[in-house]
């Protein structure tokens, strides 16, 4: 059981999946089963350097019906993200280290039993499109509320075939309730939690995709409302980290 809701360090739930190295794919298979179009040179260029940052991170590497996904996915991203402002990183090389291989490591670690999953101001899709390429037996809700961002994710679920709906509104006035709830990069993240908190279904999850310095506070202004486990490092920054959160009074705490 939990600890204490002071924002002391509490230990993992038993079992703790949780806590294993997060490459390692918790009993899942990152797979999708068809490929919708053979790779030309410049997308299997980026499925190969993908490959590359997933292995120089130390997880396991793609198979290649997913990877030519992401593939898929980082061209389109890039064209958009031309003419519309989806993502502060423009480069390829940053797009697929940063947001590609912190959004893979998020997906292998989300605990076991997870069946609905609300990214929560999703913007450019991260961590959700990633989630639902590697997790495609997760029913995936991609919320925000900027018209262009939300008219991205809508084509991304089109053109890569995924287990996803966007939803083009804010994510806080859903009355759904989500097995797990993630955040990374929203505004006014404090506000963000505490409405996320009120999305999470009994038993389940937040996950929080932050910094080692954001996630202090945070965990302050959340601690009357969700206990915090211990977070996990993501690849690629010594900073920045994974915490999941269960709201108090649980009834699997």
């Amino acid at each position: 059981m939990r600890g204490s809701h002071d924002g002391s360090k509490r230990p993992p739930l038993s079992p703790s999946p949780l806590y294993e190295p997060y490459f390692v794919l918790l009993g899942t298979d990152c797979r999708q089963q068809s490929v919708p179009h053979t790779m030309n040179e410049p997308a299997q260029s980026v499925a190969t350097r993908l490959n590359d940052c997933l292995a120089a991170a130390g997880l396991d590497l793609l198979d290649e019906a997913t990877v030519t996904r992401f593939a898929a996915y980082c061209a389109l991203l890039l064209r958009w993200n031309a003419r519309t402002n989806l993502t502060a990183i423009r480069d390829e090389d940053g797009i697929l280290s940063r947001h590609f291989v912190e959004s893979i490591a998020c997906a292998r670690a989300l605990p076991p039993g997870i069946a609905t999953l609300l990214d929560f101001g999703s913007g450019a899709g991260f961590p959700g499109i990633p989630i639902a390429l590697c997790r495609p037996e997760i029913a995936i809700t991609l919320a925000e509320s900027q018209g262009k961002k939300a008219a991205f994710l809508q084509e991304s679920v089109r053109t890569l075939g995924i287990s996803a709906r966007a939803h083009s509104g804010r994510a806080e006035f859903l009355t759904t309730r989500f097995d797990c709830v993630t955040l990374r990069a929203v505004d006014h993240m404090p506000q963000a939690i505490l409405a996320a908190t009120n999305l999470i279904a009994s038993g389940g999850w937040l996950a929080l995709l932050t910094t080692e310095g954001q996630l202090k506070g945070l965990r302050a202004a959340s601690v009357a409302a969700l206990s915090w486990l211990e977070p996990l490092p993501l690849p690629g920054s010594d900073s920045r980290l994974l915490a999941f959160a269960q709201p108090n009074g649980d009834p699997r705490s």
